[in-house]
């Protein structure tokens, strides 16, 4: 797979570069960026472009709007954060590959960076249709050039700027997807042991293909999260109003008895009646969570429990909060675990998503981690072995 430093080797100077990023950040009620890590993950990439004299085209999506412009989807808060980091004026496009995007693009200068608009602004961007997506990859091959992915975030998506204009153009891996690669190949192909695996989130339906993948493969699996009251409903315990998905309970079950020794559930969970930031909480063993309360965090001896499973590992993977890490009564569980796995002495990978926000969010040192990945999903498919579209059409020879 040719990356992008192949390419500024061949020399790119007054050449235009196409460049597929992950911009996809949180915004406030007032369009407020409150989490940049995702544009600052993409300037490694996008400032040695800059600093060979290329004249680049960046594209991304934010959020899901429904295939047409929609003003609280614009990337303008993107190009102005994007500007203050590079130190450079980063003009945005009115269009995604239109008419002022083909004006814009032709009147870049070496080492000038355009943004375009959200490329989900197209439908034909995620159009299940190759032809339809090929029409908009059409429009963007136009921009330019040479055809670079950093996008890792996208690359598990089949969609026109991170698949079809890479059929169009010679194209190259960014430094970010290179990295996610590399930190990705290392937990898959040969982990340094003891190897733990930390879970969380709500369903585990959402995690169900990631779990039975890398259960043959792990010393422990620590289940945390809203997903754990089903692994607990499968071992005969009541959770109360827990969240459970009862159509995988008898899925639980057969996870357990075939993997129970791997397996770690919590042992006690942080108790409310309501979600929000001053509610009253109580901490319960599993065994006796009360019909009238949900668990919304793990507790202390669980956090205890897990730092110990954490402490003698030499690689570890963490994906999804211990609980509902955004409001202060359910923050401990994941803070506790978030410092377990900074302190491993080994690698420690944070797989994207809610789990990279928490980090943030709960104001850790984003350093002692050995990797934050940018992509929680194209993280998981890569872990559950199945095959990443844009990583695919790099690996092919050059359009």
């Amino acid at each position: 797979m040719r990356t992008v430093d192949d390419l500024l080797a061949e020399g790119v100077s007054g050449r235009r570069v196409f460049v597929r990023a992950d911009l996809n950040v949180p915004l406030d009620k007032t369009q407020a960026i409150t989490d940049d890590g995702r544009i600052r993950a993409s300037l490694p990439t996008l400032q040695a472009l800059r600093d060979a004299g290329a004249r680049v085209v960046v594209a991304a999506h934010l959020g899901r709007p429904e295939g047409a412009p929609d003003p609280q989807y614009s990337l303008a808060p993107v190009a102005a954060r994007l500007g203050e980091l590079l130190g450079a004026d980063v003009p945005l496009a009115a269009d995604v590959a239109g008419e002022d995007a083909r004006a814009r693009a032709a009147d870049l200068g070496d080492g000038d960076v355009l943004l375009l608009e959200n490329v989900r602004f197209e439908a034909n961007e995620t159009a299940k249709d190759a032809d339809l997506r090929g029409e908009l990859a059409d429009r963007f091959a136009a921009l330019a050039d040479a055809y670079v992915d950093d996008a890792f975030g996208a690359v598990h998506r089949k969609h026109a700027s991170v698949y079809d204009v890479a059929l169009r153009l010679p194209h190259s891996a960014g430094r970010l997807v290179v990295e996610e690669l590399d930190v990705l190949r290392r937990l898959t192909e040969d982990p340094e042991r003891p190897y733990v695996v930390v879970l969380g989130g709500s369903k585990v339906s959402d995690k169900l293909a990631v779990i039975e993948a890398l259960l043959p493969k792990v010393d422990r699996l620590l289940v945390g999260g809203g997903m754990c009251f089903t692994f607990l409903a499968a071992q005969g315990l009541g959770v109360g109003g827990s969240l459970l998905e009862a159509d995988q309970v008898d899925t639980c079950r057969r996870l357990l008895d075939e993997n129970g020794d791997r397996i770690v559930l919590p042992l006690d969970v942080v108790c409310a009646a309501d979600l929000s930031d001053d509610a009253q909480t109580t901490v319960v063993a599993v065994d006796a969570i009360p019909d009238d309360l949900k668990g919304l965090d793990v507790g202390p001896r669980t956090v205890e429990a897990f730092g110990r499973e954490l402490g003698g590992a030499r690689t570890v993977f963490w994906n999804g909060p211990m609980g509902v890490f955004e409001l202060a009564p359910f923050q401990a569980g994941t803070r506790g675990v978030a410092e377990a796995v900074a302190a491993v002495d080994g690698l420690s990978v944070v797989g994207g998503g809610d789990s990279a926000a928490a980090v943030r969010q709960l104001g850790l040192d984003e350093s002692a981690y050995g990797h934050i990945s940018t992509g929680g999903g194209a993280s998981l498919e890569y872990l559950e072995g199945r095959e990443l579209p844009g990583i695919a059409v790099l690996e092919r020879g050059d359009a």
